[in-house]
């Protein structure tokens, strides 16, 4: 018998022509001794979301190595930056965003590495992420289980992040650090007429935890805004509360934060996103980028979906309808837990000059 044309057709239909820029998919190969730089280049050509990956460390090189002298002087430009050397110091400024579990975690000597060594312009976050780097200060953070028993961690003062617990002495050390510098803020409050923003709240306990394992000691240092809008919503709010009840009238002005987040924006000659997880430290960012009709790079790493229209699961094809990604730019979403990859990223990028010496 003859094999059924239909059937023949259906299953053996030719192929159009492969164009030659097409890249093949091929794997890492064990029987090599691969060094850390060609594994992670390897993921490239996986395909899936190691492809993701590999084009997300592709977007933070370009962001790494742009120059103002790359582009050619405008006709407007300003003699400040008509010279080759004056426009070779201009750098694309990076906006790191993270959720606060991620400085639970052990991404925090990730991104004290990126504040340490100046590879970031700005970092925006959540309370957790601010209170939870000064607590790590006074005490460790342990790794655990993501089955233990709620009820049994309450009644021994542990409570649960994920597969991590933190002792609830922790959060009493952070008490009697933080209030006498509470004290001492309403008081410079009061005689100087100084209102405190979220930043300048958080330069100010980076400047008293006075220790080189906190990330916003490095952002002190350095000179690196942190941003959290969401200030109140954790432990520091929490101290907050009690310090208004004991020495009632500190203010703290979100008002100056949003101008000088956004005008940070609007004055970079190039920016780029690099926002790790989702909700207030991703929205924030992003939105920021509006004033400046996009972001010139950004790269996503969150596990959110977008099924239910929530901003935190978009990918960067919505930021881009509303301009906070500017059309025709780089970008790429990787849809993973960022303690996975976001470790892989940065050797793969900013901890390279750690080589070089540059």
């Amino acid at each position: 018998m003859s094999i059924p044309s239909g059937a023949s057709a259906a299953v053996l239909q030719p192929s159009d022509p492969v164009p030659d820029t097409a890249v093949s998919v091929e794997g890492p190969n064990f029987d090599s001794p691969l060094s850390l730089q060609e594994f992670i280049g390897s993921y490239e050509r996986i395909g899936f979301q190691a492809n993701s990956l590999g084009r997300a460390i592709d977007i933070v090189n370009k962001m790494r190595k742009w120059r103002l002298s790359d582009e050619p002087v405008a006709d407007d430009e300003s003699e400040e930056y008509r010279s080759f050397e004056a426009r070779s110091q201009v750098r694309c400024n990076v906006f790191l965003g993270y959720t606060s579990n991620l400085i639970s975690s052990g991404l925090r000597e990730i991104i004290l590495h990126l504040v340490k060594h100046k590879h970031v312009s700005a970092l925006v976050t959540t309370a957790g992420g601010i209170e939870e780097d000064f607590i790590k200060c006074l005490g460790k953070t342990y790794l655990a289980d993501f089955n233990l028993d709620g009820a049994d961690l309450r009644r021994r003062g542990m409570n649960r992040i994920g597969n991590l617990v933190v002792p609830n002495d922790n959060y009493c050390k952070f008490e009697d650090w933080l209030m006498p510098i509470l004290d001492s803020m309403l008081v410079e409050q009061k005689e100087h007429g100084k209102i405190w923003s979220p930043s300048s709240f958080i330069r100010r306990l980076g400047k008293e935890i006075n220790n080189e394992e906190s990330v916003y000691y490095w952002a002190y240092k350095n000179d690196i805004p942190v941003f959290c809008p969401a200030l109140t919503d954790g432990s520091i709010g929490d101290m907050i509360y009690f310090h208004s009840f004991k020495n009632p009238g500190l203010i703290v002005d979100i008002v100056q934060d949003i101008r000088e987040l956004n005008e940070l924006s609007r004055k970079s000659r190039k920016a780029g996103m690099i926002i790790l997880g989702g909700g207030v430290c991703k929205h924030q960012i992003a939105n920021a980028m509006l004033i400046r009709n996009g972001a010139d790079y950004s790269v996503y790493i969150n596990t959110g979906q977008e099924f239910d229209g929530s901003d935190s699961g978009a990918r960067p094809d919505e930021a881009i309808s509303w301009g906070k990604i500017r059309a025709g730019s780089e970008s790429v979403k990787v849809f993973a837990d960022a303690t996975l990859v976001f470790p892989l990223l940065v050797a793969a990028t900013f901890a390279r000059d750690v080589d070089v010496k540059q």
